[in-house]
């Protein structure tokens, strides 16, 4: 039976010297990052999105009606409106794909550390905004949930969590952990969903997530699995099935039909979070996630105003 986990900061020689090494790293460069360019663009899009009823007062000339208090309006036979506080502290979730395909990368990180990386910068902004922040890992289970708290140690054992984390099982069941999220998220979440999304199926539930919180898809990516060279003869191994196949990269029209199809599944799995009204970042094992993440919060800011 799944139960909450709440562990300490480990000690140093509770890990490993080159899992310390990388958890070090990565706090050191998600801080630079954060207090140089990062900061701003995650409170200007995230802080507000959680408001609670504070009070009433007289409606005046350019208030949206849809705040409109029936209540007082009726009491006082004027109309009213209602106002609301901003809500300081959020909750922010990174829920994290562990499946077999997050440890494949044509570059020296896998998208599983690509994952945490992403996971440590935001989570670094979130404890500058005073923020809680915890963990969905799943496969085709939920193999790990860490619930929302606020501090470094809390930041620290996430990132842990993520890179040290030796998965259960293989395969993909994305609708399963958002089936998860919806059971297990009492108060609404600011959510980063980071994934290579290799499921299906699952897009209803996605949907019906966003309608609860406010979800961010972060789409791994790598630059093999997009195009191949012509490296001959080469043997595929699927990580979640095991399945092998054989695949004659010397000819062009087999590359040309895998550049293709890779394509077309990309496109499906932009336009499935398009449809939904779901924010998306995609980013590659080959580049800077940075970029990506501040070009996509400077575009949320310009939306939201």
């Amino acid at each position: 039976m799944l139960k909450k986990q709440f562990i300490s900061q480990p000690k140093k020689n509770m890990i490993d010297d080159e899992l310390f090494q990388k958890i070090r790293h990565i706090e050191i460069k998600s801080k630079k990052l954060v207090n140089e360019v990062f900061s701003g663009e995650y409170h200007s899009v995230f802080k507000g999105t959680g408001i609670n009823f504070s009070d009433s007062r007289e409606y005046v000339a350019g208030d949206d009606i849809r705040f409109i208090d029936w209540n007082s309006t009726a009491r006082y036979c004027k109309p009213f409106v209602k106002v609301f506080n901003e809500e300081r502290q959020l909750n922010v979730t990174f829920m994290i794909d562990a499946s077999a395909s997050l440890n494949f990368s044509s570059s020296p990180k896998s998208k599983l550390e690509i994952a945490a990386e992403i996971s440590a910068l935001l989570a670094f902004a979130a404890i500058k905004n005073n923020d809680k922040t915890g963990i969905i890992i799943f496969t085709d289970e939920i193999e790990k949930f860490i619930s929302h708290r606020y501090g470094k140690k809390h930041t620290l054992l996430i990132i842990r969590e993520i890179l040290a984390y030796k998965p259960e099982r293989k395969k993909t069941d994305i609708s399963k952990s958002i089936e998860f999220a919806l059971k297990s998220l009492k108060k609404k979440s600011v959510i980063f969903f980071i994934s290579d999304f290799f499921d299906e199926n699952y897009t209803d539930q996605l949907a019906k997530l966003q309608n609860k919180h406010d979800v961010t898809a972060v789409l791994l990516t790598d630059r093999l699995e997009k195009s191949i060279d012509d490296y001959g003869i080469i043997k595929f191994s699927d990580p979640e099935t095991g399945k092998i196949l054989i695949f004659d990269s010397s000819s062009e029209k087999n590359r040309n039909y895998f550049s293709k199809q890779s394509a077309i599944l990309n496109e499906n799995i932009k336009n499935s979070f398009i449809k939904y009204g779901i924010d998306f970042i995609e980013i590659s094992t080959e580049g800077s996630y940075v970029e990506p993440l501040i070009k996509y919060f400077k575009n949320k800011i310009k939306r939201k105003n």
